[in-house]
């Protein structure tokens, strides 16, 4: 069984390589993309850009715990292959397009699809012990971050080589070898203590996680942090055309991007294996502090490098959060509800990262991209606070990795 773990977690590494690199293939021109619908003004792209890119996961928002829930009870394996499919036919179709409305149609439909790096995290944590949860989930993410390292650079490379239509068609293939890899895992069947129960009602996985406030604070923490994570992205390639001006912009705002993912890549697990060790709550509250004071230079910065710099110090500190805080949740759920609080978690993402994109299109719209930075630092700060508060009200609630 063990080795059955190990390959799982080998399998769904490239999985999430390949779904994450595809899917961050494209997120550097959206607005670049908008652009050659017609001849529109900046404030109208950046606007557009946010909505387009938010809409995504107002539907996924809405999904993820229902494949949550139906993962707990079906098993997780067979939604994986459907959110694959899901996705790889939307972005197929995301490459004939003609006008914002029908892309932001597609975007829309493919939020039904959208969570699969999250339910192969689901997947993957009831299959490991809690002790080294932080480490394995760690270990997941840098699947995904190395994917969502290289996508935005191969991105930009074939959106200045081939455009940004053919683009997205190149980039449905990678999707679709995704799904194509799930049928090689074997799903674990959950074993329950005993005296546990095997399954729970929506209702009761819901007081769970209101009679645990440090839990609870964590998911709702997991909005601000993706609202804060997301308000650039829409618009970061209109930031480094501000910065570098139009000459090879797809590539160089691919690499702004893929800045943040080098960082991710390099601590991600190492984080994972300090929270194992000192306290997942602990760690977490360090993390946004940091994040927080690294994103505020990137307001005022003069030239692409100095961004790129920003962006790599954030990717360290943002590295950590998401598998310090899917091992905590793994710690504080029941194995027979993991799969819904973990939906949970996840739709409260992809409501901040609705709120982000459309938040930060609005003020580089009105104020510039300096508030967005100023704006985005000042969420992460607050979540620590809020994180901190949480933990010195309940320390009772307070475990290690154990």
């Amino acid at each position: 069984m063990k080795q059955n773990s190990s390959r799982n977690l080998v399998i769904m590494w490239f999985a999430n390589f390949f779904i994450a690199g595809s899917m961050t293939m494209v997120l550097p021109f959206i607005s670049l993309y908008i652009e050659t619908f017609g001849n529109f003004t900046p404030s109208y792209v950046q606007h557009w850009s946010g909505w387009t890119f938010a809409i995504t996961f107002v539907t996924a928002f809405i999904f993820s715990p229902i494949w949550g829930r139906i993962g707990d009870l079906f098993g997780r394996k067979k939604i994986l292959i459907v959110s694959g499919i899901g996705m790889g036919i939307s972005i197929f179709l995301m490459g004939s397009v003609t006008s914002v409305w029908q892309l932001f149609i597609l975007r829309l439909f493919m939020g039904i699809f959208t969570g699969f790096v999250g339910m192969s995290q689901a997947f993957i944590s009831t299959q490991t012990p809690k002790e080294i949860a932080g480490r394995v989930m760690g270990t997941l993410q840098t699947g995904s971050i190395t994917g969502s390292l290289m996508g935005p650079l191969l991105g930009g490379i074939l959106a200045d080589t081939f455009g940004y239509a053919d683009t997205f068609k190149w980039t449905s293939i990678t999707i679709f070898i995704s799904a194509f890899l799930v049928f090689f895992t074997v799903e674990k069947k959950l074993t329950n203590k005993e005296g546990t129960k095997t399954s729970y009602t929506s209702k009761e996985v819901i007081l769970h996680i209101i009679r645990n406030p440090v839990l609870l604070t964590v998911l709702l923490i997991s909005s601000l942090i993706q609202v804060a994570h997301f308000s650039i992205q829409p618009i970061l390639s209109l930031y480094v055309s501000e910065l570098h001006g139009p000459e090879n912009l797809a590539f160089f705002a691919g690499i702004a991007f893929s800045a943040a993912g080098l960082g991710n890549l390099l601590m991600a697990r190492q984080w994972g294996k300090i929270a194992d060790r000192y306290g997942y709550v602990k760690i977490l509250v360090i993390l946004l502090f940091m994040a927080g004071i690294f994103y505020f230079p990137g307001g005022f910065v003069t030239n692409l490098w100095q961004l790129v710099l920003v962006r790599f110090a954030l990717g360290v500190t943002i590295g950590g959060i998401i598998p310090v805080r899917i091992a905590y949740i793994r710690q504080e759920a029941p194995i027979a509800m993991q799969g819904e609080v973990l939906g949970y978690n996840t739709s409260l993402r992809f409501f901040g990262n609705i709120i982000g994109p459309v938040m930060g299109g609005l003020l580089s719209g009105y104020f510039g991209f300096t508030a967005v930075f100023i704006s985005t630092s000042v969420l992460l700060i607050l979540s620590g606070v809020i994180l901190l508060a949480s933990m010195h009200r309940h320390p009772k609630l307070l475990r290690g990795s154990a």
